[in-house]
């Protein structure tokens, strides 16, 4: 990178500067974490040396921090994909159901923004749409931190709810469904390149709640790809100019999945190998009734506090899904 001629190639260097943010977001943590494992190798040799309470309380401390930072850096070696170390759009969209079906959007959208918290992630909700009665009919989330992309791959899929609808006044038991979609964000705007000769650009009003100014303008974006005839919309924000802006990270991170997943069906034409879970596959059950169980159905893995999974604790699936996916 310091030679003179690096940015001559401005598409090899960028290759390059990316290849080089992915290494340094895997080392730099290892390195890190190996200079905490020696602060505490060295109070053990003082503590063995000189018994002090106070040092035995330090060391008890340190070793209670070092554990899971171990154990999430296990779980990053899992992340072995080009895209892993990306940040990701999530998005969320209620099935066939109405109501019902909208209500499990919104609690399932409720799920990641605590799961997100926990971790300590930054998120932006990107477009927010609530439903007619209840629930949600759609949610866009940006995780724009290294490796979302990675961990929250694992949850992209149909998920399944069963409980005592609080909408039936026969309290009888359902059954609803919500799709989850996970995008790698293109690293860095400038990475991917989308002529504005393929865009095809609406503006409309936004609809539904969002105030006197939200309804009244054309503040609502409508971007289509033309070549690939994917369509993504905002109209989360009172400015056009930032639900443009959403809309096109949205679109980027759509055509940049879509060029991996192309990648990937190549890759496996000439090796033989098997196709992947399906984007739309049911991933998921959660049972609220008649007993409480959350099952993952790639995994097999069931856990029977249903609360605690719905107020963001993934972890025990999203491991789960990584080592499944671990070659063997």
């Amino acid at each position: 990178m310091a030679e003179p001629d690096f940015w001559n190639d401005p598409e090899s260097a960028q290759k390059v500067v990316s290849e080089l943010k992915s290494l340094r977001r895997i080392y730099e943590p290892y390195r890190e974490l190996e200079r905490e494992v020696q602060d505490a190798e060295g109070l053990i040799a003082l503590v063995e040396q000189e018994p002090d309470e106070s040092l035995a309380d330090e060391l008890e401390r340190q070793s209670k921090q070092l554990l899971p930072k171990i154990q999430a850096l296990e779980s990053q070696s899992l992340l072995s994909e080009e895209s892993d170390a990306h940040g990701a759009i999530v998005t969320i969209h209620p099935g066939a159901g109405g109501t019902e079906s909208q209500d499990w959007a919104q609690m399932l959208f409720r799920m990641y923004t605590r799961y997100l918290e926990r971790k300590g992630l930054p998120s932006q909700v990107l477009d927010l749409q609530p439903g007619e009665e209840a629930g949600i009919k759609d949610a866009t989330v940006e995780v724009d931190a290294p490796f979302s992309y990675g961990y929250l791959k694992a949850e992209r899929g149909v998920h399944r709810l069963v409980r005592i609808s609080p909408y039936d006044a026969n309290h009888r038991r359902h059954t609803s469904f919500a799709s989850v979609f996970v995008y790698p964000l293109a690293e860095g705007n400038g990475d991917l390149q989308v002529p504005e000769s393929e865009l095809r650009i609406d503006t409309f009003r936004a609809s539904g709640a969002g105030g006197q100014h939200v309804n009244k303008t054309e503040s609502a974006v409508r971007i289509t790809h033309v070549p690939t005839g994917i369509v993504v919309q905002c109209q989360n924000e009172r400015s056009q100019h930032r639900n443009r802006d959403s809309a096109m990270k949205i679109l980027k991170a759509r055509l940049y999945s879509l060029k991996i997943e192309e990648d990937r069906k190549k890759r496996e034409v000439l090796t033989g190998g098997k196709k992947d879970i399906a984007w739309g596959s049911q991933i998921r059950s959660y049972v609220f009734h008649p007993y409480t169980l959350v099952k993952d159905h790639r995994t097999d893995l069931e856990v029977r506090d249903v609360q605690r999974v719905m107020d963001g604790d993934l972890d025990p699936f999203i491991d789960a899904y990584l080592r499944l996916k671990e070659p063997k």
